[in-house]
């Protein structure tokens, strides 16, 4: 059975003590949602260890919202993966649609990032998904293919055995728009296809999220796809009723 996971990612929101109330009122509705699921967590990087102390004991993991490509140095303002596994970190996002818009990742810089979150004992949830100029222009496979092969394919066997991967249609985050559950169960499909043809049989048991504008109102529909196993959620994920909610409507009580 592949893992049910619903993972929040904050991204640059919430103070350190709106983080905690945020983490607190998750702990305390987790048990409204079937204990099927598995919650994550992602604050800022300035409150991981106060929504560490929260979370610890609760069933609910906590992630981070990236690390940096390299062990340790001079690389200012940057924050390692072994600074994140010693604050109580199990997952790590890669590869967001965000950090490769803004920032300029790249799958070589991916490939460094992976390294480091595997040498920490961090499960990487690696993000991948075109824009609306490439679904427009029918490229969405051949995106998310090279997104895979450029980065996932370089994995051990082992090393993918623990991953977890999300799409994102990145026209769907933060627009308002969302894809269909059958647009969403065809790419989920597909990229487990694209998975299969590197690591066989494995490839079922990985877990893929959709990230999309995932809502209390829409996550019973995907979930119930045959290769939709959760979702990364964004803005619901900062209210706790929601985010709880897309849990429980997806997955049961």
């Amino acid at each position: 059975m592949r893992k049910k996971i619903v993972a929040g990612n904050w991204k640059m929101n919430t103070l350190p003590a709106e983080g905690v109330a945020l983490a607190q009122e998750v702990v305390a509705g987790k048990g409204t949602v079937c204990n099927c699921v598995n919650f994550i967590v992602c604050p800022p990087f300035t409150h991981l260890s106060e929504v560490a102390r929260v979370v610890k004991g609760s069933g609910i993991a906590l992630g981070a919202q990236n690390c940096a490509a390299e062990e340790k140095g001079a690389y200012t303002g940057e924050v390692s993966a072994a600074m994140i596994a010693a604050l109580g970190c199990e997952y790590v996002i890669l590869g967001h649609s965000e950090r490769r818009q803004y920032y300029g990742e790249t799958s070589a810089t991916l490939n460094r990032k992976m390294a480091q979150a595997y040498a920490h004992g961090l499960t990487p949830i690696y993000c991948v998904g075109e824009n609306l100029e490439e679904r427009e222009a029918g490229k969405h496979f051949d995106v998310v293919k090279a997104q895979i092969e450029e980065v996932v394919y370089e994995l051990t066997p082992e090393q993918f055995s623990k991953l977890v991967i999300a799409y994102e249609p990145v026209w769907a985050i933060g627009t308002g728009k969302t894809a269909t559950a059958e647009q969403a169960q065809e790419i989920h499909a597909y990229i487990r296809q694209v998975l299969a043809a590197k690591f066989g049989a494995a490839a079922a048991e990985t877990a893929i999220l959709y990230g999309g504008s995932c809502k209390p109102g829409n996550a019973a529909e995907l979930f119930a796809k045959e290769d939709v196993d959760g979702g990364l959620i964004g803005g619901a994920a900062l209210k706790a009723e929601d985010f709880l909610a897309i849990g429980r409507n997806g997955f049961g009580k």
